[in-house]
């Protein structure tokens, strides 16, 4: 580790870099990684497609070939070098395949969430220059032929047909039979490192979405820098798994999984989001990838059903013993009482936790959002450590995370291998390195602001510890400045509110206002059973009790807790309770879970100013 930084502070840098232990062939690209495993070992399990109650092994041998003829295909269908195929699909092992033909035959992805409105798609395949798109099912075709214009697409395929129709892997077999292996090859061995292999549209939550232009050294130094750490380590052991149910159109899960290929893990996909846990338990994934919200929900649905069950107080215990042994952990390990402790709620409480998601999951990578310090200490006491990582769109996911051998519960870790981190005079943190995107497309304006002598402005504010661990402590857009100029970061009483079971989402506000609000959105399924225990009527409404006094007075209780985290002049004075939980549908959360602020803010205006009338 380089320590080249300038001291601010007792234990404090603004500078980090990790070195790479490895280098990206200018000559090699993403789909060399499929074809090199399949020449070296074609029964190499590669994939899992689930079949029934059965997941079934894809092999490497069986994955290139599949790629291989979608790849002939496309390009019999005049796709060239250097153009763009978009894919408006939700997760599932057709796209991967897709995404590994369409780099084959020279060109490069662009992923389309398929929860996107048709104001998005008819977005993205105009400014993208998309000169094919692949499409789901019938319902996103519909959504694809109620936009005005597709732009530059030529053709449309579709990978779950309409009645009598034809699938599109079907139809691409058909299409290529005549492009010659020895075509194909000179194809995608014309594809170099520096060229660009997926072309991802930010999620929006201001103004129209960006397209992030990701090279094939991007992604290869991505998966190269993980495998680099601890945490290549845990990956690289025969027959290790893991489920991928987070939108392929998202980069963290796009990266990862290209990752798992190269790290030889045996990916599994899914897109039943609702029934996860139960996919989980016959999937047996080994780790998981998933966000913040997740893990809360995992959280929070343990803790109701302990309160349902009469255990609550025992909950409460090993919940409180979970953050004490994890927090041992770092000031020099548990005593004796604490290990006994420990060991019971280990067999009480937490086993059942781990057998929830399958048994043998050992791990679980968190990225996204911030986690929070909180729910860190709890999986990582309970035996489940959570690596949050840091990254962006721009940063191909991970710029940084936490691994086995480098961990403190709170941060984000240290960069991966062949990245920097640097911190402004303002508090910005600054990214360069290996992973660090070349810039948006068709916008050399929004470029040269992102990017400044190498150095991309990530609109984060952190710090960088003097074992280089970062830490994100809010977004500069986001830091609230309340009338009387004090600075107020609201992801820690955000963080703490959500640990509420009957609290959804919170949103802080209080921008040049005399104090600081918060609008609180109620958990629909905590709802149910709060209306039970407080003999409320069953078929009653969030929006019919959100004056109710038994519930005002919970959610006071909550923001009395959060407040105990921050100084006078920075608690909450006053809260709303909104009529309705927010959703990717009603349009204030992303589809990775994340808040859209200025939409909740704009949504909820009227609500917001009246509680400073």
């Amino acid at each position: 580790m380089s320590d080249n930084s300038v001291r601010t502070a007792p234990g404090t840098r603004t500078e980090y870099s990790t070195p790479a232990e490895f280098t990206i062939d200018p000559s090699s690209s993403c789909p060399d990684i499929v074809f090199d495993i399949a020449k070296s070992n074609r029964q190499a399990p590669m994939f899992r497609r689930k079949s029934g109650d059965e997941w079934v092994v894809v092999t490497a041998g069986e994955a290139a070939d599949q790629i291989t003829t979608l790849a002939k295909g496309l390009i019999a269908q005049g796709v060239g070098y250097g153009d763009r195929v978009a894919m408006l699909s939700s997760t599932r092992l057709e796209w991967i395949l897709l995404d590994f033909a369409i780099w084959a035959a020279g060109a490069s992805t662009v992923p389309i969430y398929d929860s996107s409105s048709a104001d998005q798609v008819e977005w993205i395949l105009t400014d993208s220059g998309a000169r094919a798109l692949i499409v789901e099912n019938d319902a996103h075709r519909a959504i694809v032929d109620s936009v005005g214009s597709v732009g530059a697409v030529e053709k449309i395929y579709q990978i779950d047909p309409a009645a009598g129709g034809v699938s599109a892997f079907d139809e691409l077999f058909e299409q290529g039979k005549d492009v010659s292996d020895d075509a194909l090859l000179e194809r995608r061995t014309s594809v170099k490192a520096a060229d660009p292999a997926v072309l991802i549209y930010t999620s929006g939550t201001t103004g129209r979405p960006k397209g992030c232009t990701l090279t094939h050294s991007n992604m290869l130094s991505e998966c190269a820098g993980i495998l680099q750490s601890s945490l290549g380590d845990f990956l690289d052991q025969p027959g290790r798994r893991t489920l991928m149910f987070l939108p392929l159109a998202h980069v963290l899960a796009h990266a990862v999984t290209l990752l798992c290929v190269k790290g030889g893990v045996e990916v599994g996909f899914s897109n039943d989001t609702r029934n996860i846990v139960s996919e989980f338990g016959s999937f047996k994934p080994d780790f998981i990838l998933s966000v913040p919200r997740v893990f809360e929900k995992v959280y929070t649905a343990a803790q109701q059903s302990a309160k349902q069950g009469g255990k609550e107080k025992i909950f409460n215990l090993a919940n409180d013993t979970a953050v004490e042994y994890s927090r041992s952990l770092d000031t020099g390990g548990p005593g004796l009482l604490l290990r006994i402790k420990h060991a019971i709620f280990a067999k009480l409480v937490y086993s059942k936790l781990i057998d929830a998601l399958g048994g043998r999951c050992q791990l679980a990578i968190s990225g996204g959002a911030p986690l929070g310090e909180r729910l860190g200490h709890f999986f990582r006491g309970i035996g489940l450590p959570v690596y949050e990582g840091y990254g962006l769109t721009e940063t191909t996911a991970a710029f940084g995370v936490n691994t086995p051998d480098a961990f403190r519960v709170g941060s984000v870790g240290r960069p991966l291998g062949g990245n920097s981190v640097r911190i402004a005079e303002d508090g910005e943190i600054l990214l360069s390195g290996g992973v660090v995107f070349t810039g948006y497309w068709n916008n050399p304006e929004a470029t040269k602001l992102a990017l400044e002598d190498g150095w991309f402005h990530t609109g984060d504010i952190g710090t960088i510890d003097s074992n280089g661990f970062v830490s994100i402590t809010g977004r500069k857009k986001e830091i609230i400045v309340t009338a009387g100029g004090k600075n107020v970061s609201p992801a820690g009483l955000e963080d703490v509110l959500r640990s509420d079971p009957l609290i959804s989402q919170a949103v802080v506000v209080g921008d040049q206002k005399p104090f600081i609000g918060v609008l609180i959105a109620i958990d629909p399924e905590a709802f149910e059973q709060w209306k039970a225990e407080h003999g409320k009527p069953a078929e009653a409404t969030v929006a019919e009790l959100v004056e109710d006094p038994d519930l005002r007075a919970d959610i006071d209780s909550a923001v009395s807790e959060a407040n105990k985290t921050v100084s006078h002049a920075e608690s909450i004075k006053k809260f709303k309770i909104l009529p309705h939980d927010f959703t990717e549908e009603t349009g204030e959360m992303t589809p990775t879970l994340k808040v859209k602020r200025n939409v909740v803010t704009k949504k909820y205006a009227d609500e917001i100013e009246s509680m400073y009338a």
